[in-house]
């Protein structure tokens, strides 16, 4: 195999995991917990995948792609059995597998990416435009995405339901058909959001978090006390105070109100930077891969860096106030084993293909 790395895309991929693992130690400080030493296990870990799965040659997957959904399906239903699946927080996400344990949720990100990218390969172009073609892989996100919310998993199913619904758009289905299917799933969000308490009290709070201070608005208003602290230079790495049991999950899923803290407006601002540049190299990827024909390749790569982009703008947009608070780490930066190894796979399937490229260009 020969060829060469995207150097943009391995530079911006690496300097996302240096920048998280040095936020994740700032933000773990004062805990009594070894978040720090199991975000390095984890990321040597992910590293490891990245490896393995940069050996793997694409054709692999393409042709596997079915049974790798049958494999998603497992993963998501083996999680809602008692004894299987592991609960906290009013969650069964996780299948406890000794000292580890794996988030279904995050692995069916991946397995459904290729899933997709393998079917709509094998009818591109005009071929999707048929009804019978189009509402098979319908049926199975629907179906996944049923799943997800039972666990609930409400944030990676949202996820998934955007990126299914691009890439059934980059495809070339019908307008008329793609605008039902997202209306469709713009009413699915909405009727969710306000048939479930819980998750209508987060909106509630969301339009105006300093009415619930104390209550169901308090991880949100600390999160923005945390940005008006930064102003533009930041207080200096590890001078934070809003993560000394003030913010919750200030290493998770609000680490982006830490760095805002801490390295101010310019560091939250050289974090958007990078992060675009890695996704914005994805789809530079996918649109060369589909132009030589690839069409496996091209779906791929775009549906990766549409999972990441999505899941990146959405962690930044609940930092911010911008969304409702839904736990989504952000990618490559914040603590979650789970996340990362998934990641690192996503950008290992994306570097095997500019090897790929490159061999046969």
């Amino acid at each position: 195999m020969s060829g060469s790395l995207d150097r943009a895309l391995l530079f911006s991929w690496l300097a996302l995991l240096a920048l998280g693992s040095v936020m994740v130690t700032s933000a773990s400080v004062g805990r009594a917990d070894d978040i720090v030493l199991r975000h390095g296990v984890y990321m040597v870990l992910g590293l490891a995948l990245f490896v393995g799965t940069l050996l793997i040659p694409l054709e692999l997957w393409r042709r596997h792609h079915q049974w790798l959904l049958l494999l998603t399906f497992v993963l998501c239903a083996v999680v809602l059995i008692p004894g299987i699946g592991l609960s906290a927080n009013g969650a069964r996400r996780w299948i406890g597998l000794g000292a580890f344990s794996v988030q279904s949720g995050e692995v069916a990100k991946v397995l459904l990416l290729v899933y997709l990218a393998g079917y709509l390969a094998r009818f591109h172009g005009e071929s999707i435009r048929p009804f019978s073609v189009v509402i098979r892989p319908v049926v199975v996100v629907s179906l996944l995405f049923g799943l997800l919310l039972l666990q609930p998993d409400f944030g990676t199913a949202a996820v998934l339901m955007v990126v299914a619904l691009s890439l059934f758009f980059l495809a070339g289905i019908r307008l008329y058909f793609y605008f039902i299917l997202a209306g469709l799933g713009a009413l699915a969000l909405a009727a969710l959001a306000v048939l479930q308490p819980y998750r209508m009290q987060r909106l509630v709070s969301f339009m105006n978090p300093w009415e619930f201070a104390y209550g169901s608005g308090y991880q949100l208003v600390q999160s923005l006390i945390a940005f008006g602290r930064g102003e533009v230079f930041g207080l200096g790495l590890g001078e934070g105070i809003q993560k000394l049991d003030y913010l919750p999950e200030a290493h998770n899923d609000f680490i982006f109100a830490v760095i805002a803290e801490e390295l101010g407006l310019v560091g939250a601002i050289l974090l958007i930077a990078i992060f675009v540049l890695l996704v914005l190299r994805i789809f530079r990827l996918g649109r060369k891969s589909l132009q030589e024909g690839n069409h496996f390749g091209g779906y791929l790569a775009y549906g990766v860096g549409l999972a990441l982009g999505i899941q990146f703008l959405v962690n930044i947009g609940v930092s911010t106030g911008v969304l409702p608070t839904k736990g989504l780490t952000l990618p490559f930066v914040s603590y979650g084993g789970n996340s990362l190894m998934v990641s690192c796979v996503m950008i290992g399937l994306m570097l095997r293909l500019q090897l790929e490229r490159s061999h046969h260009v």
